[in-house]
This record gives C-alpha cells, sequence and structure tokens, in this order.
C-alpha cells in the first residue's frame, strides 16, 4: 500500500523530528588528494622506494656499497560511490497541510538522517577492510582488558613509528562505559572545558575516542591516522526545481560521488581489533633456488609481488598457485598477504631473494 498523505483539520505545526547525529568521519581523514579528483574518475599515486643501509668500505671503488635503481610503485584510486535521492512536495498538499513540508528543511532532514550515516558508515567499513594492522581479540573488551587492548595499539603504531599526532579511538558504544570506568580515562568533565571535535568523548592516553553506534561488522574499536586515511568528494549536488513540467509544487534531486580509500604507504597507521577468527594468517614465505613457496590459513587465497609493493593495493599482485610456484631472482623482494570472504587481511609477510 502507497504511503498516505495526512491532511488533517486540527494539527501542531511542529513536525516530529527523528534522532540524528552530524558526521563524525569528517574530521578523520587527510583532505590532500580531494583536489586530484575534481573532474575525474581514477587518481594514481606514485610510491618511491628507499635504499638499504650499507657498511661504509674505505677501500676500492664501491665504498658506499652497490648503487641500486630506485623503483617505484603505482597505487590506483578510483572512485565508485556515485548516489542519489529526490521526491516531490505537491502544492496542494503543502497548502493543505500549512506549509509543514517546507523543501529546503526537507533537504536538510535528508542530508543528516540518509546521506551523512550512509557515508560514515561507509568510510569506516572500507577504512576497517583496508586498514594495514588487523588483530584478532580472544575476546571482546571487558572492563579488565579495554585498558590494556587500547594500549597495545598505540604501542602497535609506536613500533612502527607512526606518529603520535592526529590520531583517533573509533570505539563501539556498547564498551565505552567499559572505558570510562578505567582510572585512565581522562573524562568529559575535564575535556568539557575546551572545544571539541564532533563526536569526541574525551581521550585515553593522549589520544581522542569517539563511540559509536555502528561499527563495520566483527569489529570493536579503530585506531586511525588521519593521514592514513582518504574519502574525496566529487561532486555534492542538491536542487530545489519549483513547477517543473508535470508536477505542481517543488521537485527536490540530490546526488553525491564519494569514496573512501587506505593509502597503501600508511595503511600501518590505522589498527582494528577484530573478533576472534575474523583475521587471515600472515603468509609464510620460503625461498629455494630462486623458487617461491607461500602458505597461509586453509581456504585462504595469498596475494603477492616481487617489486616489493603492497599486494593488498598493488596492480602488480598475482595470486599464488602452488602447483606453478613463482620464481625470484637475486634481490628481488617477496611480500604476500592472505585473503578470504568474510574475512580481513592478514598482515604483511616479506623476504629477499
Amino acid at each position: 500500500m502507497a504511503k498516505t498523505i495526512n491532511l488533517a483539520e486540527k494539527y501542531s505545526k511542529q513536525v516530529q523530528e527523528r534522532f540524528y547525529e552530524d558526521s563524525y568521519t569528517q574530521s578523520m581523514f587527510s583532505k590532500d588528494l580531494d583536489a586530484e579528483f575534481v573532474g575525474v574518475k581514477t587518481v594514481r599515486v606514485y610510491e618511491v622506494d628507499t635504499a638499504p643501509m650499507n657498511d661504509y668500505t674505505r677501500s676500492g671503488t664501491s665504498r658506499y656499497g652497490t648503487p641500486k635503481e630506485l623503483n617505484d610503485n603505482i597505487y590506483e584510486f578510483q572512485m565508485k560511490k556515485d548516489r542519489s535521492f529526490t521526491f516531490t512536495i505537491d502544492k496542494g498538499n503543502q497548502a493543505e497541510q500549512m506549509n509543514i513540508k517546507e523543501a529546503g528543511k526537507c533537504l536538510r532532514r535528508q542530508m543528516r538522517e540518509k546521506v551523512t550515516p550512509e557515508i560514515d558508515e561507509y568510510r569506516m567499513k572500507v577504512w576497517a577492510e583496508q586498514a594495514g594492522q588487523h588483530v584478532a581479540l580472544t575476546a571482546a573488551p571487558s572492563k579488565a582488558t579495554i585498558v590494556e587492548q587500547l594500549m597495545d595499539a598505540n604501542v602497535a603504531l609506536d613500533k612502527l613509528h607512526v606518529p603520535k599526532k592526529n590520531r583517533t579511538f573509533v570505539i563501539d558504544i556498547s564498551y565505552y562505559k567499559y572505558l570510562k570506568l578505567a582510572s585512565e580515562w581522562i573524562g568529559i568533565d575535564v575535556l568539557g572545558r575546551k572545544s571539541l571535535e564532533q563526536g569526541v568523548i574525551g581521550t585515553f592516553d593522549g589520544t581522542p575516542v569517539k563511540a559509536i553506534a555502528t561499527m563495520p561488522s566483527n569489529v570493536y574499536f579503530m585506531l586511525i591516522l588521519k593521514n592514513a586515511a582518504i574519502s574525496p568528494m566529487k561532486l555534492k549536488d542538491y536542487k530545489i526545481h519549483t513547477n517543473v513540467p508535470g508536477i505542481s509544487g517543488n521537485l527536490v534531486e540530490g546526488r553525491v560521488m564519494y569514496d573512501a580509500f587506505v593509502k597503501p604507504t600508511m595503511a600501518a597507521g590505522i589498527y582494528v581489533a577484530c573478533a576472534n577468527g575474523t583475521v587471515c594468517t600472515k603468509p609464510t614465505i620460503s625461498i629455494t633456488s630462486n623458487t617461491i613457496t607461500l602458505t597461509a590459513g586453509t581456504g585462504e587465497t595469498i596475494k603477492y609481488t616481487l617489486d616489493g609493493s603492497d599486494p593488498r593495493f598493488s596492480e602488480t599482485a598475482a595470486t599464488y598457485d602452488s602447483s606453478s610456484k613463482p620464481s625470484a631472482e637475486a634481490g628481488d623482494v617477496v611480500r604476500a598477504a592472505a585473503t578470504k570472504t568474510g574475512m580481513f587481511w592478514s598482515d604483511l609477510a616479506e623476504a629477499t631473494n
């Protein structure tokens, strides 16, 4: 049955609004590639390798070591989300409802209750899937474990020299109460004297914390470095048409083109605490007589590269087949990661022939 238009003789002029939240992800990602997407759908980014450190030799012709041409890798970001909405407000209905459906207000309501939540959830899902660090917890966070688990996340980034500045914890609201009870927590009563970013409820271990109601599936919390995540918006087009042909009233239309990505070179700056059994096994790499043997968990597919690029993102990544093992030349950098439908990427394995 079609929805009805309620025409009432007596009514309140106040429209009953639903709950909503402004975007909590808008301040959590880098905008440095946004301009690159203007006018294009796909952007390619170069990653330039570094050279290994050598022992200096005080004699001979190669005192600094054997020079090697620096390689570079190309990673591609392709925008795929192209979403829209439309609705009408009939002039007769509007008049008989005493103009409670004012087009501008209805458009704002659509933005905050439909568009913004969809984009937030999509960003979090992509950042979780493409994160560089996935850690499977043996059990969901509790009052006794959450402090140590959050500390472990910060330490994991510290060990990889990830900058401490511009990190954000995003935690499932279900576990916020455990963190709130921890003595290490700096509560909102202290931070309330300062201006907080959208969604920030306090800080922990010097890092802002956002508690959200809808985390990606099988994710307890995430630690996100701002520079590691991007979410370009190519098009934001919202229009209110009046008395278009065939409609007596307003026609409202909206279109938004966006996507979300993780920068391959900074993927380790995103840490995801996952449910037990949802993270693939880190592959083992064995190279014998230039022949590469890769192993991972049961049913997992192994992606690998020989040029030093990250197989989780690289266009040169190949799928490992144990029946026709690949060969490596001297100096080749083999990198491998395991994947499986419904599970998160494994950690990255690396070996040099």
